[in-house]
Formats: structure tokens, sequence, C-alpha cells
């Protein structure tokens, strides 16, 4: 019987080999890699039938690289790993398409039955936090604190790179545009969140999940 192709992407290798040995005796790990750009590099070059993602990673956050791997092409069903319970990191990862959202410590109970539900097209939510999930759609906010919606992928991506302390030089060179470019994405970040200074970019981006403080 051929085994579901798996790859997964988390910063912290040592969890991430961890995981790899969890899935391993019942899936065939084709990649482990430790940023959101390496994984949209991977999942094109393994089409895996299921991702293991971070939310938090380096260069490329987990959602903003999920929706990258979808524009590619890529169909492979994305659970989501995060040490935040904070119900609006679920809102946005199922808001991204994601057909599974685990907190990091209970992977070791919850990750295997996750990905086997997602692969059989079900969606897999964590128990600790199901319920708070369902209430925040049931009461209509689902959207309303999540101010990134406001931006497009490629602002995400700006603000995420700032964020992580690049200057706008080093965003132009990691995005293959224009320093001119990257100072007016920035300029319309700060404007369109209504926010004064880099400072207030960082804890905005620490709120949205976008980078972590981990």
């Amino acid at each position: 019987m051929t085994r579901a192709r798996i790859v997964i992407a988390d910063d912290h290798q040592i969890l991430a080999e961890g995981i790899r040995s969890l899935l391993e005796p019942e899936f065939e790990v084709v990649a482990v890699v430790s940023d959101g750009r390496q994984l949209v590099a991977a999942a094109k070059e393994h089409l895996p039938d299921a991702i293991v993602a971070d939310i938090s990673m380096p260069s490329l956050n987990g959602i903003e690289a999920a929706a990258l791997v979808r524009s590619a092409g890529v169909s492979a069903k994305i659970v989501f790993l995060t040490m935040h319970k904070d119900v609006a990191y679920a809102r946005r990862a199922m808001e991204s398409g994601a057909a599974g959202f685990v907190l990091k410590h209970s992977v070791s109970s919850e990750l295997v039955t996750a990905i086997r539900e997602a692969l059989q097209g079900k969606t897999y939510i964590t128990p600790l936090i199901a319920g708070e999930l369902l209430d925040s759609y049931r009461g209509g906010d689902a959207r309303s604190g999540d101010s990134t919606t406001r931006l497009t992928v490629r602002q995400r991506e700006v603000l995420q790179l700032i964020a992580e302390g690049l200057s706008a030089k080093e965003v132009a060179a990691a995005l293959k545009i224009s320093v001119r470019t990257a100072e007016a994405h920035k300029a319309r970040i700060l404007e369109s969140l209504g926010l004064q200074s880099t400072a207030e970019l960082v804890q905005f981006a620490i709120r949205s999940g976008l980078i972590s403080i981990e």
C-alpha cells in the first residue's frame, strides 16, 4: 500500500525531527524544511499529499506560505501547528484553507489523527480550542480581529520581513523588488493599519502571529 507523502516545516530542528520520528512509521516524510519559503519550494518539488507546518516561521509564516502553495497549484492538505492557544490563530489558519490545527504540546497525541482525517477530506481542530473557535464564528466575528485582511499578500510578506528586523534594502533583495518599492509598501502598510513606526509594526506582527517571540 502506498504511503501518503508528507512535508514538515518547522524552524525548531529538534521538534521537526521529533515530528519526523512520530510520522515515519505510517507516512513517507519527503522533506523537512525550516522556513516558509523553503516550504513553498519543497511543496512544488515533491507535490506531497499533506503538509505539516508551524504557523510562526522566519522569512515567511506558515499561513502566507500556504497561500503561495495553493497559488502554485499544489493540492496538499495542510495541518498547522502552533504553540498559541489564541483562537485568532485558528481562525486565520482555517480561513487560509487548512485541514487541521494542532497545538504543539498536543502533537504526540493528535497530529497523526489530524493528518489521517485531513487525507480523508475532513477537518481536524484540536479539542482544546474547538468550542471557542465555533463560538467565534457563531458570534460573527471571525474576521473582525484580523487586520491583516486589509493588506495584500505582498504587503504581508513585507510586513513580516520588516518585523524580523530587515532593512528596506534587505527586504528588496529578499523579494527581488526595488528599494523604493519596498519603502512604498512599508508606507502603505503603516497607513492601512493606522500605525506610526517600525516598533508598532513589530508589535502588530507579534499579535497577528506573523512572527513569534517563542
